[in-house]
C-alpha cells in the first residue's frame, strides 16, 4: 500500500488527506474544474484510449445516419448517401494519393473550400469526382474519407488560374480528367491529375504562392479638390510646410481634374438654366460624401462591401444563367454587354436620385417639382426636379468618362512600382489583416516580389494595370490591403515614408480594395519537385505544361468577368471616391500630417482599431 493512502470496505483506493484521488496531489480543486472532469492523458494512453480509423468512420456513419433520420444533416454541397446495397455492388479499386491542378472563377461561388449549405468550388469538384466514378460510392458521403486538402483557401468571388488539391483518388481511367471536367461547369477546369508520395500535403509542401491584382488606372488620380480628402492634403501640406513636396509627387496629374472641369463639366453647367445651376454644382459630389459615425468604428470595409453585395451577387446569378443558356460566345458578350449598359444605367440612375434627395434636405425652403412639361415656366423659388435629375447624372458620366479615358504617365507607374518595392522582404503585416498585433510573430510575413506590368492593357475603353505578387503566405485580406495602401499613397500623393510606417508599432486603418481584381495565379512546389518527387520517381507539379489552355481560360472565364463586372458597378471608382469623402480624421495619415493627423480634432471610438469582419475578403493560404 502507498503510503499516502489506504483501502476502504469497497476496495476503491482514497487518501489520507480527505482529497478525491482525481483532484490531484493535495487533494484541492482549482477554480472552475468539475470533479468528474476527466483526467489529461499522456500521448500514449490518449492514443490507445482512441478508435482506429475504421472505429472512428464507423462512429461518424452513424452519427450522419442518425442526424438524417431527424431531418439535421442537410448537405446539398456534397452527393446523396448512396444505399448499403449500391455500395456492397460496387468494384472496390485501388486508391492513389495525387495532386489536382485546377483553375476556377470564382464568380457565384462562396469560396474555395466545401461548405455544407452554400455553393463552393470544393464543392462541385467533390461531386465531379464522385460522378466521373473518381471516388468510390463508399466514400462519397465525406470529403475526409479522400483525405482532401486545398494549397491556398480563396474566399468569396476570389479567381484562380491555378490551384492544387491533393486527395486520393481512383485514376485507372487514361481519360479520367476529361471524365471530371464533364461534369463541371465553364468555369471549373482540372489541368491535370500527378501521382504524389504518399504522404504528400499540398498545403505543407507549398513552398509560396502567386497572386495578380488588376486594377483601373484612373484609381491612381488624386482625390477632388472639393472632396474632404482633396482638401485635407492641401490643408496639411500647408501646416507641414510640405505643399512643394506634395505637388512634385501629384505633378503628372496636377492638371487632371482642371483639364476635365474645363472639357467635360464646364460645356454642360452653361446648357443649365441659371435656377438649377448652383444645385447642380453643389449635387455634383453630394451623394459621395459619408459622415464618420459619431459613436462606433469606421465601417469603410463594411459600408463599401455590403453595398455592393446584392447587387454584385444578383449580376453574377444573371451572367451564370445567360453563359448557360447562349451556345456561341459572341452572342455571350453581346449580352452581357448590353447587360451592362442597362445596370450601369440603373446604378447612375440610384446615385442621382440620392444625391437630389440630400439637396431638398438641405434646401427646405425650396420647392422641388416633379413636373415634366418645361413648357409652363415655374416660380421663383421652385426648381424643376426632373431636369436637376438629368443634369447632375449627366455631369456625373462626363466625370466618370474622363476617368475611364485616363491613361497613367510612365512617372506614375514609377511612384506604384516604388510604392509595391516597400512590401518586399520581411515585414510585419499586423495593420494589413485582422485581429493581429504589432507584437504577434504570425505577423511578419516575407514578400520575394511585387511587380507592376510595365505595359497597361485597355479593355471597354478603361486602362488597367496587373499587379504581380510572389510571398510565402498571406493572411486574410492582406493583399488587398497592400494594394489598397500602395494606391492610396500614390493617389493622394503621400510621403514614401507613410508606407514603411505602417509596418512599425502604430496603429494604421488600411481599407481593403475591392476583391473584383485578385486571382491566385499559381501556388510553388519547388522544394517537393527537386527533393520528394525526384527521390520516389513522381513527377513534378508544374502548372508550365498547361500554359496555353491556362491562358485562354483567364482571359475568358477571369479577366472577362472582372472587366464586365467593373464595367456594371464601377466598384473601384465607388470604392475610392468614397473614401476621399470620407468626413473623418481615420485616414489622414495618407497627408503629410501622417500618423498624428489621424489623432487631431475629437477624440472618437472611431480612431480606435476595429477587428473587421473576416465572413469574406481575398484568397489567402495561411494563417500561420
Amino acid at each position: 500500500m502507498a503510503e499516502n493512502g489506504s483501502s476502504n470496505r469497497d476496495g476503491k483506493r482514497k487518501w489520507d488527506n480527505g482529497g478525491d484521488r482525481r483532484r490531484g496531489r493535495g487533494g484541492s480543486m482549482q477554480h472552475g474544474s468539475r470533479a468528474n472532469k476527466k483526467r489529461n492523458m499522456g500521448r500514449n494512453e490518449h492514443a490507445t484510449d482512441q478508435l482506429d480509423r475504421r472505429g472512428r468512420n464507423a462512429e461518424q456513419q452513424a452519427r450522419n445516419k442518425e442526424a438524417q433520420e431527424k431531418g439535421e444533416n442537410e448537405k446539398p454541397a456534397l452527393p446523396a448517401a448512396f444505399s448499403a446495397e449500391e455500395v456492397a455492388a460496387e468494384e472496390r479499386r485501388p486508391k492513389r494519393k495525387v495532386a489536382v491542378m485546377v483553375g476556377y472563377s470564382g464568380t457565384g461561388y462562396k469560396g474555395m473550400q466545401i461548405d455544407n449549405k452554400q455553393k463552393t468550388i470544393e464543392g462541385d469538384l467533390f461531386k465531379a469526382f464522385v460522378a466521373a466514378g473518381a471516388i468510390s460510392k463508399a466514400n462519397a458521403d465525406d470529403p475526409k474519407k479522400s483525405a482532401l486538402v486545398r494549397c491556398a483557401r480563396t474566399d468569396k468571388g476570389v479567381h484562380a488560374a491555378g490551384n492544387v488539391i491533393s486527395l486520393k483518388l481512383i485514376i485507372e481511367d487514361d481519360d479520367i480528367v476529361d471524365k471530371i471536367n464533364a461534369h463541371l461547369s465553364e468555369q471549373i477546369r482540372v489541368w491535370g491529375i500527378q501521382r504524389t508520395t504518399g504522404s504528400f500535403s499540398c498545403y505543407q509542401a507549398c513552398d509560396s504562392r502567386w497572386y495578380e491584382y488588376l486594377i483601373p488606372t484612373h484609381s491612381f488620380l488624386p482625390p477632388h479638390p472639393s472632396s474632404y480628402m482633396g482638401k485635407k492634403l492641401v490643408e496639411e501640406a500647408e501646416k507641414a510646410g510640405d505643399l512643394d513636396g506634395y505637388n512634385k509627387r501629384q505633378a503628372e496629374v496636377a492638371e487632371f481634374w482642371s483639364e476635365t472641369e474645363e472639357k467635360s463639366i464646364k460645356p454642360i453647367l452653361e446648357t443649365l438654366d441659371d435656377s438649377i445651376r448652383p444645385l447642380v454644382e453643389e449635387a455634383l459630389y453630394m451623394a459621395d460624401s459619408t459622415d464618420a459615425p459619431e459613436d462606433q468604428d469606421p465601417v469603410i470595409e463594411a459600408s463599401i462591401d455590403e453595398a455592393l453585395k446584392d447587387e454584385t451577387d444578383a449580376k453574377a446569378a444573371r451572367n451564370a444563367t445567360a453563359e448557360t443558356v447562349q451556345p456561341d460566345a459572341g452572342e455571350a458578350v453581346q449580352v452581357d454587354g448590353t447587360r451592362a449598359a442597362v445596370d450601369g444605367t440603373r446604378a447612375a440612375v440610384d446615385e442621382t436620385r440620392a444625391a437630389v434627395e440630400q439637396l431638398e434636405a438641405q434646401h427646405p425652403t425650396t420647392t422641388f417639382d416633379d413636373q415634366t412639361d418645361g413648357s409652363i415656366p415655374l416660380p421663383s423659388g421652385v426648381v424643376n426636379k426632373p431636369a436637376l435629375e438629368e443634369a447632375v447624372k449627366a455631369l456625373k458620366k462626363a466625370i466618370m468618362d474622363a476617368k475611364r479615358a485616363y491613361r497613367i504617365s510612365p512617372e506614375r507607374q514609377a511612384r506604384v512600382q516604388n510604392a509595391l518595392d516597400n512590401y518586399v522582404g520581411t515585414r510585419r503585416y499586423h495593420n494589413y489583416t485582422i485581429q493581429k498585433k504589432f507584437t504577434d510573430s504570425s505577423a511578419k510575413r516575407y514578400i520575394k516580389s511585387f511587380k507592376m506590368d510595365a505595359k497597361p492593357i485597355i479593355i471597354n475603353d478603361t486602362e488597367w494595370l496587373s499587379l504581380k505578387v510572389h510571398g510565402q503566405s498571406f493572411m486574410m485580406h492582406q493583399i488587398r490591403k497592400m494594394v489598397s495602401m500602395a494606391t492610396l499613397t500614390v493617389r493622394c500623393g503621400s510621403d514614401p515614408a507613410t508606407m514603411l510606417q505602417s509596418f512599425e508599432n502604430h496603429v494604421f486603418r488600411i481599407p481593403k480594395a475591392p476583391g473584383l481584381g485578385l486571382l491566385l495565379e499559381r501556388p510553388v512546389f519547388d522544394s517537393y519537385n527537386e527533393k520528394m518527387a525526384q527521390a520516389h520517381g513522381r513527377e513534378k507539379i508544374d502548372f508550365s505544361r498547361y500554359d496555353a489552355a491556362i491562358r485562354d481560360f483567364k482571359e475568358r472565364e477571369i479577366y472577362q468577368r472582372i472587366f464586365r463586372e467593373e464595367a456594371q458597378g464601377n466598384q473601384f471608382n465607388t470604392f475610392f471616391t468614397h473614401l476621399d469623402n470620407y468626413k473623418d480624421t481615420t485616414f489622414l495619415y495618407l497627408t503629410s500630417g501622417g500618423i498624428a493627423a489621424t489623432k487631431a480634432g475629437p477624440t472618437r471610438k472611431a480612431q480606435q482599431p476595429r477587428f473587421e469582419d473576416d465572413s469574406d475578403g481575398e484568397g489567402y493560404a495561411s494563417d500561420n
